[in-house]
């Protein structure tokens, strides 16, 4: 028996050749690696090469790609080394289910709703760093984590450091939510600016490493916008309480106001795996050869209101808590078909923001969800709606 077997801690990482799990993956190894860990599954999707090596780092038990083109190609990688191997999304539903204790959830978009869902349903500690389970099906995926039986525990360096310093035994006193945003690499700029950006350069995040789907939405702020709705789920607070506020450094990681006055907020150097240790290890902390504060050197610590008209996502997500409903899905699933045309350069920047509202406005009145059913049926005909709008536009050009 190899040290400490029996003590090991299983997990699954949904979505492991992203820069989460990537990072996750790097914060199991500080913590002790396979002497304390038992990597029950990886998934990843394109990127066969950096899935399979990481299957093998860790000796993972199932190794599964989300493209089923590429089984053969995975199955390749890891002959001979006993991981077994799977693809497309009934395999993605399998490493989901597959016993551990603990999953990282990671997927990006829609696609990791289903088996983040299923990882939750059978009791699994679920680290959340997808925002659409919320955003999409928040009601339903909180009740859901609540009768598997397991904890729900953000990733999102925002929600993490709200989760981080809501105190349990003042729930009452709690006043406002306060996310902060590092404003991206468009703080400065007019819309007319901004109206010309390429994918390439709204993908470069000045303070965070991100893929390109969470840098695009840091520029135009729909990132924020996801996690106003995401706040509301998890957090059980009423929309009013929700603020964004603009923070350059993104030093302060998000703050927490109560009701005698006192502001409580997590604060740390931009790394994501901070609040992947905090996750891996809650309720205590781990230690992690991560960069620490020198508050000797931090000259100054700025902060602003959000424009919501050179931002407009903000506002989209204000309209979609105060509508409810499935207005939260139907936003995300507009938006995720507008980034797409963006990064093909078939819209501009500022257009993506248009698509949504259009959409929004058109599905005003889908109600409440009351089956997993209900949400991929409104994800579909908004998809279906953003594809008609952005025609449109393409046309119009």
């Amino acid at each position: 028996m190899a040290p400490n077997e029996a003590n090991r801690r299983r997990v699954t990482i949904l979505g492991s050749t992203g820069s989460i799990g990537t990072n996750t993956l790097d914060v199991i190894e500080q913590l002790g690696g396979r002497d304390a860990f038992e990597v029950v599954a990886v998934t990843g999707s394109a990127n066969i090469e950096l899935l399979a090596r990481q299957a093998k780092a860790v000796g993972a038990g199932l190794a599964v790609t989300a493209d089923e083109r590429r089984y053969d190609e995975l199955k390749s990688a890891l002959s001979g080394t006993g991981i077994a191997v799977g693809a497309g999304r009934s395999a993605l539903l399998e490493a989901a289910t597959a016993p551990s204790d603990w999953v990282m959830a990671a997927i990006v978009g829609t696609a990791g709703l289903a088996p983040t869902l299923a990882a939750a349903e059978r009791g699994a500690d679920i680290a959340l760093a997808n925002k659409e389970c919320l955003v999409t099906a928040g009601n339903l995926f909180v009740e859901a984590v609540a009768a598997g039986g397991g904890r729900l525990i953000p990733v999102d360096s925002e929600h993490s450091a709200v989760f981080q310093t809501l105190e349990a035994d003042q729930r009452h006193a709690v006043e406002r939510i306060v996310l902060t945003a590092s404003g991206g690499p468009f703080r400065t700029w007019s819309r007319e600016q901004m109206a010309g950006v390429t994918a390439a350069a709204a993908g470069a995040h000045p303070n965070w490493s991100m893929g390109l789907k969470i840098s695009i939405g840091s520029a135009s702020m729909f990132n924020k916008a996801l996690e106003m709705i995401e706040a509301k789920h998890l957090f059980d607070v009423r929309p009013d309480q929700i603020e964004v506020v603009v923070h350059p450094q993104s030093v302060i990681h998000s703050m927490v106001g109560y009701s005698d006055g006192s502001v409580l907020a997590q604060l740390g150097c931009p790394d994501m795996r901070t609040a992947i240790g905090y996750a891996l290890s809650y309720p205590r902390r781990p230690a992690l050869n991560v960069e620490r504060l020198d508050f000797a050197k931090l000259s100054r610590l700025d902060f602003e209101a959000p424009d919501e008209e050179r931002f407009p996502a903000l506002r989209l997500a204000r309209t979609a808590l105060k509508r409810g409903g499935l207005q939260g899905a139907v936003m995300n699933a507009a938006e995720e078909v507008a980034f797409q045309a963006f990064v093909g350069a078939r819209i501009g920047f500022l257009q993506m923001a248009d698509v949504a509202e259009v959409v929004m406005d058109a599905m005003v009145d889908w109600g409440a969800a009351s089956s997993m059913a209900d949400v991929f049926a409104v994800d579909e005909e908004a998809r279906r709606r953003a594809d008609e709008v952005i025609a449109k536009i393409e046309m119009a050009a």
